[in-house]
């Protein structure tokens, strides 16, 4: 990471819908790297190419949902990807309080 910022780059928060399984993509509106999900200790590739193939042409509501959706992906990942910022502020389940 280090020779990275020395040679210009920078790194964009790692993105549920933008990242990659497995490969660095370049972010072309503002240049920066975006990391890809096996970027995380602990999260393999299996659980990541499940969350990338899983994704595509659909919006999470919530946390639960995600785990439901991706049977490679556990709470143990959710947790991670929730640390990293790349779930946003996706909420752990679909219940809405009224109260």
């Amino acid at each position: 990471c280090y020779e990275f910022y020395l040679r210009g780059f920078q790194f964009a928060p790692m993105d549920l819908y933008r990242s990659d399984a497995t490969k660095f993509l370049m972010d072309a509106g503002s240049g920066t790297l975006i990391p890809p999900f096996t970027a995380l200790p602990g999260l393999g590739e299996t659980a990541a190419i499940s969350i990338v193939e899983n994704r595509q042409g659909r919006t999470f509501v919530s946390q639960e949902e995600l785990l439901a959706a991706c049977p490679k992906v556990s709470k143990t990942h959710v947790e991670q990807l929730w640390e990293a910022g790349a779930l946003g502020s996706m909420p752990e389940t679909s219940q809405m309080s009224l109260f």
